[in-house]
């Protein structure tokens, strides 16, 4: 009962902190910049979602893990991509702009994507799935959040300045509580499926990554729009993956099986991001 309220709100608070840091220019920028646009989405809303369905199909991952993983690679992006593209001296403006549009646009393609990764990895042990609840459910825990964010920030920029700030701390030890809680919840199924969720998890941000950032640079965007598509794709939204989870299967006590792979995802990413970043840093300075 307590995680039922706790984890839903914590996601809609850090949503709220989203949107505190948005304007409504940041989703007409990429609509400016057609060729920022298009290899963005291309990267995080096609590719990703393939490379995991490919990377789970030939690990021999299956059942709930399997659709944990494919509802993260589904995922938007979130904060902290935003706050590593800054450390990296990307385009900063760019990654916030990729941040809001695909938070919007998850609404609709994350439910789909779930639903056929259920039908095919659970098959008749699938648990019943409405797509159009669900993608209303998420419109109400992300969209609407970041949208009052934005409200409050528009009405009252001081304010919004002033706690942004604070927000974004309280936000970050929800995120903290939230990974930490959705692997303690399912400690047993954790380690029994680590040595094989792990190196799956690590494969997918490397690729991404790599992915990314050689398909930026073979449509010709700047370095700093390369590494900055690079880290879109290599961080997802693992709040966002722990909340579907829990909603697509409500366990008694504890989290989802299906949160599992985004809370796993959530700790990995910076040890593979971060070194990735810093590479890219000192590949600049020379």
């Amino acid at each position: 009962m307590i995680i039922d309220i706790f984890l839903p709100l914590s996601l809609i608070f850090i949503m709220f902190t989203l949107g505190l840091g948005l304007t409504f220019s940041d989703f007409t920028n990429l609509i400016r910049r057609p060729k920022s646009f298009f290899v963005g989405i291309m990267n995080q809303m096609l590719i990703l979602p393939l490379v995991a369905f490919i990377i789970i199909s030939l690990m021999g991952i299956t059942e709930e893990i399997a659709v944990g993983m494919m509802i993260l690679a589904s995922c938007p992006g979130g904060v902290t991509s935003n706050m590593i593209t800054k450390l990296a001296k990307g385009d900063t403006a760019l990654s916030i702009s990729y941040t809001a549009v695909i938070s919007i646009l998850a609404i609709f393609t994350l439910p789909i994507i779930t639903g056929l990764s259920m039908n095919h990895f659970m098959g008749s042990e699938a648990p019943p799935l409405n797509i159009l609840s669900l993608g209303l459910t998420m419109f109400f825990i992300t969209a609407v959040p970041v949208g009052i964010g934005m409200l409050v920030r528009s009405k009252n920029k001081p304010f919004a300045d002033s706690f942004e700030g604070t927000a974004t701390k309280i936000s970050t030890v929800l995120f903290i509580i939230i990974i930490l809680g959705a692997l303690a919840s399912e400690w047993d199924t954790f380690i029994n499926n680590f040595l094989q969720l792990g190196p799956a998890i690590v494969l997918l941000i490397v690729m991404m990554l790599l992915i990314a950032y050689t398909s930026s640079n073979w449509f010709k965007m700047s370095n700093k729009q390369s590494i900055t598509v690079a880290i879109e794709s290599g961080i997802q939204n693992g709040t966002v993956g722990i909340t579907v989870g829990n909603l697509i299967i409500n366990p008694v006590s504890g989290l989802s099986i299906l949160s599992i792979p985004s809370g796993v995802y959530s700790i990995l990413m910076y040890f593979i991001c971060l070194p990735f970043v810093f590479w890219y840093i000192k590949r600049q300075s020379k």
